[in-house]
């Protein structure tokens, strides 16, 4: 019997490579639904249009009419990662962010309350923690949530509402938190991509405050396994931390890639600090390894180097 799956936000970054994974992959029958507003990459809903097991909407998950047409059958899970990210923060107001994080997050739960969904994954970000110290421990699942941002405050937000449908009706939901990815397909502001492409062209790579800001990076790919094997076989109610386990300093991997590429490190300038920016973030990802057995497969340099000849690549396309 086949499975239907409704991915939202299929053409972001991390939709658009756990789309492609689950074509590789699987036998799943994929809705893609996404507003196109912000963040898309065209190939992510263009190139599989022709497959028997694949079909595009698009669809603004804040408009419960435009839903309807979506939801013509039953899925057997809904992968939420449709949202608005601190990358689109700068031209979307605050009402933008908690639009999609939160009401468009209640319209799909909804649908599941409804009987249109077997059950929803909702996937949020490591953010929710808050930053950590220096010697701190990465957090556990348990870990009280302290977002510094509001972005994070709006994932948060949305988490709240899941586990509010969880305790009231029982809904069956699972709520997923995931490190920094980095990967082929990611918004062109974002670090890694900034840093690949500015080297590319010779430009100056600009550098918040002394660059020594750590984050736990994991290969987009690892975390689309992650996703996939949650679906397949993750608890309903739980909590599950997606982590890469390889923490990095912003500098030390501007360096790598600048090394890589063969540029000189002159390209580096460093400019004023974010406020909020939190100096470092970090998963403690032990339950979904013992309980599910995932586990990141790509080192941090293996998967770098892929995603250096992937923009090195295609640098000129909008993605």
């Amino acid at each position: 019997m086949r499975k239907e799956v409704l991915v939202t936000g299929g053409a972001g970054f991390i939709g658009a490579n756990f789309i492609q994974y689950l074509l590789d992959h699987t036998s799943y029958h994929i809705t893609n639904i996404d507003s196109l507003t912000h963040s898309t990459n065209p190939e992510a809903f263009i190139a599989p249009l022709k497959l028997p097991n694949y079909r595009f909407f698009q669809v603004d998950i804040c408009n419960a009419m435009q839903l309807n047409k979506v939801f013509d059958r039953q899925y057997d899970a809904i992968v939420h990662l449709a949202t608005l990210t601190d990358g689109t923060e700068k031209k979307d107001s605050t009402i933008d962010l908690y639009d999609v994080n939160v009401f468009g997050t209640l319209n799909l739960l909804e649908k599941v309350r409804q009987g249109y969904g077997k059950k929803i994954i909702y996937v949020s970000t490591g953010k929710v923690y808050g930053a950590l110290g220096e010697k701190d421990r990465p957090n556990l699942e348990e870990a009280r949530l302290n977002p510094n941002d509001v972005y994070a405050e709006s994932k948060a937000s949305g988490e709240m509402i899941v586990r509010a449908y969880i305790k009231k009706y029982g809904l069956p939901a699972i709520i997923t938190r995931c490190s920094n990815n980095y990967g082929p397909y990611q918004q062109k502001e974002k670090l890694i991509p900034t840093v690949i492409l500015n080297a590319i062209e010779e430009k100056e790579i600009p550098i918040y405050g002394d660059g020594q800001h750590k984050r736990d990076w994991i290969f987009v790919r690892d975390h689309c396994r992650a996703l996939e094997t949650i679906v397949e076989h993750g608890k309903l109610g739980e909590v599950y931390n997606i982590g890469g386990g390889r923490e990095r300093s912003t500098i030390d991997v501007v360096k790598l890639i600048l090394d890589y590429m063969n540029k000189d490190h002159q390209l580096i300038r460093h400019v004023a600090d974010r406020e909020n920016g939190g100096r470092r973030y970090a998963l403690n990802w032990e339950k979904i390894h013992f309980t599910l057995h995932w586990r990141p497969q790509t080192s941090f340099y293996k998967g770098l180097i892929e995603t250096i000849e992937w923009y090195t690549a295609n640098q000129l396309q909008e993605y």
